[in-house]
Parts: C-alpha cells; sequence; structure tokens
C-alpha cells in the first residue's frame, strides 16, 4: 500500500497539554502514509496556536470548535471527513512507537479484521507497562433464584503487566473489546452500525462500539507487535482543569451509565455498575484534591481535610456541567 489508505482522527481525551508531544510522536515515527484530521475542542490559547501552525505546516484538516467536546462528539465529527479505506482513532495524550501504523494496517489486511488496536501501554516511561493488550466483553445471561438477567462481562488483557516480563506471551490474537486511546476501524463498518452513540459522553463508549461491531457480524484484533503509549501521568496545566473536570464530571458518568444499561437492558444493581457509581469523581480527586491535600498538609495526608475538599468540589463539578448543554456546538474550519 503505496498511498494513504489510512486516516488518522485525533481527538482531546481529558486535557490539552500533552497535544503537542503527543502530535510530534505521530509525525516522527510513522512511515506509513496517513492522512490526518485534528478534531480541536476548545483548547487554550497556546495549544490552539501550535495546532494551526502545525496544520498549515503538514496541510492536515484541523477543525476547531469553542465549545468542549464529549469523546464520542469530536470523534463524530472527525468521522464525517474520512474519505479512506481506513481510519485510527487517537487520543490527544497518546505516544506512538516507531511502525506502529504500519503494524495495524498489516493485521487488519491480513486477518480481515474490522477494529485492530495495538498494544496499549501506559505512563510516562514510555511503551513499558501495560494498559490492555485487548480483552473480552460480552454480554452473559446469569440465572438467579429462577429470574434471568443479563450483565456485563469486562475483562483486559496483561494489565498493569511490564512488558519484559510478558513479552514472549504478547501476540496478535482476535479479541472482543478495544479502546479508544488508539484503535483502527475499517471505515466501512459505519454504513452497518451508524455513528458513534454520543449519549455515551465518558464512559462504557468502548464496550458498547465493540459489542455493536461483533453484533453486526465484525472482527475484532489486537496487534501487539503496534506499541503506543497512554501517557496519564506527565502532569497538568491549569488551563486544562475545566475540560478534565467537566470531561469526567459526575453529571456526564451517571447519564452515561444509564444509558448504557438502558441500551443493553442491564441492571443498576449489578455489581459492575455498583462499583462505578461508588468510583464517581475519583478521576478528578485523584488528579486534582489528593496532591492538594498532600501540598496544604506538608506531606501528611488528612483524611478530614479530603473529605471536606470533596464536598466543595463536587459543588463545582455540578456548577461546571450544568453550564454545558452539548446540542451547542459551533465548528470552524
Amino acid at each position: 500500500m503505496n498511498k494513504s489508505e489510512v486516516t488518522l482522527v485525533v481527538v482531546p481525551r481529558e486535557r490539552f497539554s500533552y497535544s503537542r508531544q503527543s502530535l510530534e510522536s505521530i509525525y516522527q515515527c510513522t512511515n506509513h502514509p496517513f492522512s490526518l484530521v485534528y478534531v480541536d475542542g476548545n483548547s487554550p490559547e497556546k495549544i490552539q496556536t501550535y495546532l494551526e501552525e502545525k496544520a498549515e505546516q503538514k496541510q492536515f484538516k484541523l477543525i476547531r470548535t469553542e465549545e468542549y467536546l464529549s469523546p464520542n462528539q469530536a470523534r463524530n465529527i472527525g468521522l464525517q471527513h474520512v474519505k479512506t479505506k481506513y481510519l485510527v482513532f487517537v487520543d490527544n495524550d497518546i505516544h506512538v512507537a516507531p511502525g506502529w501504523l504500519e503494524k495495524l494496517m498489516q493485521c487488519a489486511e491480513e486477518t480481515d479484521a474490522d477494529v485492530v488496536c495495538p498494544l496499549v501501554c501506559i505512563g510516562k516511561r514510555l511503551h513499558s507497562k501495560i494498559h490492555l493488550a485487548g480483552g473480552e466483553a460480552r454480554i452473559v445471561l446469569e440465572v438467579k433464584n429462577d429470574k434471568m438477567r443479563r450483565k456485563v462481562h469486562e475483562k483486559h488483557y496483561f494489565v498493569n503487566r511490564l512488558v519484559g516480563d510478558v513479552q514472549d506471551q504478547l501476540q496478535r490474537r482476535q479479541c472482543e473489546f478495544a479502546e479508544f486511546h488508539c484503535m483502527l476501524v475499517r471505515t466501512d463498518i459505519f454504513n452497518q452500525i451508524g455513528l458513534l452513540d454520543e449519549k455515551l459522553l465518558n464512559t462504557r463508549e468502548h464496550i458498547d462500539f465493540s459489542m455493536t461491531v461483533t453484533n453486526a457480524g465484525g472482527k475484532i484484533y489486537c496487534e501487539t507487535d503496534s506499541v503506543v503509549t497512554y501517557v496519564n501521568d506527565s502532569g497538568f496545566e491549569l488551563s486544562d482543569l475545566s475540560y478534565f473536570m467537566l470531561r469526567w464530571s459526575d453529571a456526564w458518568e451517571v447519564a452515561s451509565l444509564e444509558h448504557f444499561m438502558q441500551k443493553w437492558s442491564l441492571v443498576k444493581k449489578d455489581k459492575y455498575f455498583k462499583k462505578r457509581y461508588r468510583r464517581l469523581g475519583q478521576r478528578r480527586h485523584k488528579a486534582f484534591l489528593r496532591p492538594l491535600v498532600r501540598q496544604m498538609s506538608l506531606g501528611g495526608y488528612y483524611n478530614w481535610l479530603e473529605k471536606w475538599l470533596v464536598s466543595g468540589e463536587r459543588k463545582l463539578n455540578h456548577y461546571i456541567s450544568n453550564r454545558y448543554t452539548p446540542e451547542k456546538v459551533t465548528i470552524k474550519n
């Protein structure tokens, strides 16, 4: 394949401060021809300026909105501009390894897969600790007290294992789900299943998509020779705060979980969902509040201080999410 048969669709994940490093890694580590569509959902001025300059230099399609976007909303915007056989959804905090795209394309061509994910690692130590290598995702039927109910089965392969410890076990394999950190998709699958579900604002969207593809007769593979890293711990800038707060807001997560349950005829009392309701706000608290508590307590840790801050933060979070109206999005080309 000598010409570009693949379009990369880059979208915001939860912040903007790693956008430059991520995009630079794509251009430095990708030899296979590609087109690129970059969806910029209201990044701060510094990042906006960088993206405009880079788009002019590299001649890629840059789509800017003056409002924050949910991930599936951003992906659907980018999808409208894809004219190639394949596309790759890429979050803006992914650092790619050399050869990553060639390996994904090779797997798709050799297996006739509809979706291919790479080996996704996590952390500042690039390509060393595994986030996932594919996994299992399906609805199972359980009979309890003469009643049948539908439950979600989800399992990540090799989660939190060091690549060096399991290298001999990593191989291309068919699986049941991929995550949107980085995911190659055969574009014509959307003719069968439609656009991504924008009512899933911040969670379960990868499970929903993967099960929808499987139900349509599609195949999902993980190609472990292709490697990328989700850089989740490189630090945050103050300009990341408002989007991060909205992206992981209680309102978005509850709405997403309730829609997912209704869509797939699932029950809230399942421990799969109870666990997620218990953890509402955990990403925000881990990223911002706990470091603040340690700083305020001079390196110590006081539970009462964290509880007090959490109470105030939840009120602020509700205020931020209540101000957002997803239907009012203006696209600037």
